[in-house]
């Protein structure tokens, strides 16, 4: 039986912006004192605070912590998903706003999540993130995980663009749309749901490759095996085409680009309620079942 992981080092990452953070963590850091644990907070968090506080860059607290308490929304996650997968520590999501897909405890629940994950109680799903590499002439220009999505995509005043689909090294198809979405199935909910992806649940073993308002109208969302290895290749020149990775990382790509995309050696260890399923997230979030 493996020993129950031992969480003495909180790592604290925030969104500010969220106006109760500065309610929360002040008290937050003064509860964790009193239990004898260290804290680590990033230089977002630090901001609320008074004083002379000062915050750590979010890799520092990563590396320092055996665990990580994000407070905010997905994109919040989004951002802690890549140190905390990389530094194999698990993220406790306490969602600041309205209910999100990855951000699943509310703030009323943060003091009894955070009892039951130092008990060694938590429920510790892992979710699968993909390697994103974008080459020319086999240079490497770019190289990020992410846990919901890869997309390739015109900018705002581009026409359509020629996004070539190999996968295992076989040609699949040749794209004429507004954009190509390589998601996990974590990234089901998000960019491709909104292009007409399927949901999968997060345990399946897929990726989605979702068609942004595509040309030919047969093109359609397709799900592959996640051990798969994928390549777009920007077949068409055009003034303006980007690789964005997690919706938070934009790049700019020109004709001869190639994006390599395969399943991360590393995962994402997420903390989840223990009483919620995903499909009462689903059912919340989508308004299921509502007139």
């Amino acid at each position: 039986m493996r020993p129950e992981p031992t969480f003495k080092r909180i790592g604290i990452i925030s969104r500010p912006r969220r106006s109760n953070i500065a309610e929360v963590v002040p008290p937050l850091l003064r509860w964790l004192q009193e239990r004898g644990l260290q804290a680590a907070y990033d230089i977002e968090t630090a901001t609320v605070l008074h004083g002379n506080s000062v915050g750590k860059t979010r890799h520092q607290v990563a590396q320092e912590s055996d665990l990580l308490l994000v407070l905010g929304g997905d994109g919040t996650i989004l951002a802690a998903s890549r140190e905390a997968a990389h530094h194999d520590i698990p993220i406790l999501p306490i969602n600041m706003g309205s209910l999100g897909f990855l951000t699943s405890f509310t703030v009323e629940e943060l003091y009894p999540a955070l009892e039951s994950t130092l008990a060694g109680q938590a429920k510790i799903e892992e979710r699968v993130l993909l390697s994103v590499e974008r080459t020319h002439n086999g240079e490497l220009l770019t190289q990020q995980r992410v846990l919901n999505d890869a997309v390739v995509h015109k900018g705002t005043l581009a026409r359509m663009i020629e996004v070539e689909l190999h996968i295992n090294g076989a040609f699949v198809c040749r794209y004429r749309a507004d954009g190509l979405i390589v998601a996990t199935p974590t990234g089901s909910t998000a960019y491709s749901l909104s292009a007409g992806g399927p949901i999968v649940q997060p345990g399946v073993a897929a990726i989605l490759v979702t068609p942004i308002c595509p040309h030919t109208l047969s093109d359609r969302p397709v799900v592959i095996q996640d051990s798969s290895a994928i390549e777009l290749h920007l077949s068409e020149s055009s003034d303006s085409v980007f690789l964005t990775l997690d919706g938070q990382t934009g790049v700019p790509m020109q004709l001869g680009d190639r994006v390599k995309i395969a399943r991360s050696k590393e995962r994402l260890k997420l903390i989840q309620p223990p009483n919620k399923t995903y499909f009462e997230i689903l059912r919340n979030k989508l308004k299921w079942g509502e007139a």
